[in-house]
């Protein structure tokens, strides 16, 4: 487990990373963006390494109409779209869902 990103009440974004991921330097960072940090990210929008995970055009609108997911809603189709099956090796699991070793 790597980390843990939130969409917050005021529709912010929060990643904070892992302890165990944090201090293992053999670790790397999620992205060059986002070094290994003991702080929490914020951001008014979804970070650019998450929101890069997410389908575009035609498949993002055939995704979003099956899901029943609004196309502006990019944390609900992270959640429900990136949890297997993803370029690269990060995978988004809902909190519940996450490995409990880490949890």
């Amino acid at each position: 487990m790597v980390g843990v990103i939130s969409k917050l009440a005021d529709n912010t974004y929060a990643f904070r990373y892992h302890d165990d991921w944090y201090h293992n330097q053999g670790l790397p960072p999620v992205s060059l963006t986002m070094p290994k940090t003991k702080q929490e990210y914020t951001s008014e929008q979804l970070f650019p390494f998450f929101f890069n995970m997410l389908s575009e055009g035609v498949n993002r609108k055939l995704q979003c109409r099956q899901l029943k997911i609004d196309e502006k809603d990019h944390f609900s189709l992270l959640l429900a779209t990136a949890s297997t099956d993803t370029i690269g090796a990060i995978n988004i699991l809902p909190i519940n869902e996450a490995p409990n070793e880490h949890a």
